[in-house]
């Protein structure tokens, strides 16, 4: 079968600052960047018997001036799954491989907090002959500044064991803005390697590479570099020099950590929070220990890791949906940072990526929850805890769920339309809390802090049951299509929130009202599909014939075994869903090509059919291997043309996990 294109390749992927992805076919086509576009960039060069060639990035870092690059090694094979990156090379007798791994091990969050991310090299002889060779890499001070206009400095930070620079912002302030098109520019940025390797660190200009290139000594140790640099202008790196020696069909391997200090890492209503892996108290020199000490250990567990996850995508849904949870996995953790309050409770937060960089939001949390519902269902009760906290002010004048709580990194209340209650999404966000709430707890989240917060969530339920059913015109969770009353998928959510909070008194013991609440779901469902119904297929809105929409919020009927829903309505829907696939997708609805790819998966997991599941993924994996569009995982795109509509390196793409979810059982009451 073929292999994926993908629209981008994840390389370092930690956080939402700390995320550098590839966005061509090959590594030396273009400059690595962060997941906002701009670029972050790090080149790699090897020298095989005094003859240089390029893996990674470009030489010169300025397209003004003229400068032949040396040609790049051919690239043989791209290999991405959920926790790495490998890229395979051949020239001059001389095979070399880079991997990329970050080791987001979601039942570990010590090493998933972790700020370190490895890049390993391996060269070996193909052509039976012996080869001198070195290999060149570096990374430059613009991951560590928002602008190219700002300036780094560097020093040495190495210990007894680890040769390591460090290069950071001249200006240390903390959580200075908040935004979407932002990186960081606070903090310290690491490049290591273990001073038992035959390795030299370097700290100077792109003038280092062109020295390698040449063969002439390099310079540049930190003690000549006090002064800061201005990124555009002085193009300040940190580079490693690994010399491999004479090289023979034994490989030699290499291995370097990237590393991200944020010091402090969000603002939560006033406190500046450190990132979990402080919690307590360490420091970034034993942190850097550690990510050496544990390699081998880790890669064992991260092969394992993948080869099971993507073994259970294939039994789910084909080798072409293992393709995509291997897209997605990465890109969903690293929206979000994991830090603990003041309180020591956890808290998962995502940054909205590339819509308004809202911290928290509920509806981007929601469709998120497949992949940490399967792997770490405390990190879905991480998600809660913010807007749980938020709904107890006096703050929150509203008597539904909120939206946000701030816009990343600063999160001390809502800016979401400016709190106006219109702007609002009342049915949505209190049919998505609940929903999760119910969803935590069956996983195996804490069900006691859910309990606790019983008297809250039956406020929202008592919403839904006044104003779920036939919703008023107002915004989804798909606001980028406008206001819309009588939304029919709206209203499914409303009635499993309903349904959700029976589960929970259920789960609490509260038999009688349980079944009050799941009577009221009941017979909200038997009016809803009075209302929907409209043929070979249900209505986008109450009182609008002729028109249809994913009803995406119908899975959760299925996952929970509450069975609200007439089961031959489901299979019409799936089966019209197939009826109208384009080349790229099932649009989201009657009303244009676009889809979402979330929602798409979430749909196809209603089929009961393995053969309509797959006719309705596949041209997600199509979408990702045509793009024009080199972005990470774009949640939103045109059916007809595969463009990104908006929306990267979200985190919703958790989504595409549901079909696995749904065959794992684990949501059954």
């Amino acid at each position: 079968m073929q292999a994926i294109r993908p629209s981008s390749v994840p390389l370092v992927t930690v956080d939402p600052y700390f995320s550098v992805w590839s966005a061509a076919d090959r590594l030396t086509d273009d400059y690595t960047r962060h997941w906002t576009g701009q670029r972050h960039a790090m080149t790699g060069l090897v020298r095989i018997d005094g003859s240089v060639y390029r893996f990674a990035g470009k030489v010169e870092p300025r397209a003004d001036r003229y400068y032949t690059e040396p040609p790049a090694l051919e690239q043989t094979g791209l290999t991405v799954t959920p926790l790495s990156t490998v890229y395979t090379f051949e020239a001059a007798g001389i095979a070399l491989s880079v991997h990329f791994l970050s080791p987001l091990l979601l039942d570990d969050l010590d090493i998933l907090s972790r700020p370190a991310s490895y890049v390993s090299f391996e060269v070996k002889a193909t052509d039976g002959r012996e080869h001198e060779v070195s290999v060149y890499y570096d990374v430059t001070g613009e991951w560590c500044v928002d602008l190219p206009k700002q300036a780094v400095r560097c020093e040495a930070a190495g210990s007894a064991e680890l040769l390591a620079l460090r290069m950071s912002h001249e200006q240390q302030d903390y959580m200075n803005r908040s935004g979407d098109d932002h990186r960081i520019d606070w903090g310290h940025f690491y490049l290591a390697a273990k001073r038992s390797e035959p390795a030299q660190l370097y700290a100077g200009s792109d003038d280092l590479r062109k020295r390698f290139v040449r063969g002439e000594q390099l310079k540049g140790e930190p003690a000549d570099y006090p002064a800061a640099r201005v990124v555009a202008d002085a193009s300040p790196v940190m580079a490693v020099v690994f010399n491999s020696g004479s090289v023979g069909a034994s490989p030699v391997s290499h291995l370097a950590v990237l590393a991200y200090d944020d010091v402090y890492a969000v603002e939560y209503f006033g406190d500046k929070l450190q990132a979990y892996w402080r919690r307590n108290g360490q420091g970034a020199e034993e942190m850097l220990a550690a990510a050496f000490a544990e390699f081998d250990s880790l890669c064992e567990r991260c092969a394992a890791f993948d080869r099971q996850l993507l073994e259970d995508g294939t039994k789910a849904g084909g080798a072409r949906y293992a393709d995509l949870l291997a897209l997605s996995y990465r890109q969903s953790i690293a929206a979000h940072k994991l830090v603990t309050d003041t309180e020591g409770q956890l808290l998962f937060l995502s940054k909205e990526c590339y819509s308004n960089g809202c911290m928290a939001t509920v509806d981007v949390s929601y469709p998120s929850i497949p992949l940490y519902l399967l792997y770490n269902p405390a990190l879905v009760e991480g998600m809660i805890r913010p807007i749980l906290k938020y709904s107890l002010t006096d703050a929150w004048p509203f008597e539904f769920a909120p939206h946000d709580i701030g816009q990343y990194p600063i999160g001390n209340g809502q800016v979401y339309s400016d709190n106006s209650r219109d702007g609002q999404m009342p049915v949505e966000e209190c049919g998505n809390m609940l929903v999760m709430a119910a969803a935590a707890c069956m996983a195996g989240a804490n069900r006691q802090y859910i309990f606790d917060h019983m008297e809250l969530l039956g406020e929202w339920a008592s919403y839904l049951l006044e104003f779920g059913l036939d919703p008023e015109n107002q915004l989804c969770t798909d606001d980028f299509a406008g206001h819309l009353a009588r939304n029919a998928n709206l209203s499914v959510k409303a009635i499993m929130g309903v349904a959700c909070y029976s589960i929970l008194l259920q789960l609490q013991g509260e038999a009688e009202e349980a079944a009050r609440y799941r009577s009221a779901a009941q017979d909200m469902a038997v009016k809803w599909g009075e209302l929907a119904e409209d043929g070979e297929h249900t209505k986008l809105a109450f009182g609008s014939e002729g028109t249809w929409s994913l009803k995406y919020n119908l899975i959760w009927d299925v996952l929970f075994g509450t069975d609200l829903f007439d089961k031959d309505m489901i299979r019409r829907e799936v089966a019209w869903y197939v009826k109208q696939s384009n080349k790229y997708g099932t649009p989201l609805d009657s009303r244009a090509t676009y889809t979402k790819s979330d929602w798409l998966v979430w749909s196809a997991a209603l089929a009961e059919q393995d053969s309509d599941f797959t006719s309705l993924i596949e041209p997600i994996w199509h979408m990702l291997n045509d793009t024009p569009d080199r972005v990470p995982f774009s949640d939103w795109t045109d059916t007809l043309t595969t463009r990104q509509l908006n929306f990267q390196h979200r985190s919703v793409v958790g989504g595409i996990f549901m079909k696995v979810l749904k065959d794992k059982g684990i949501m059954k009451l």
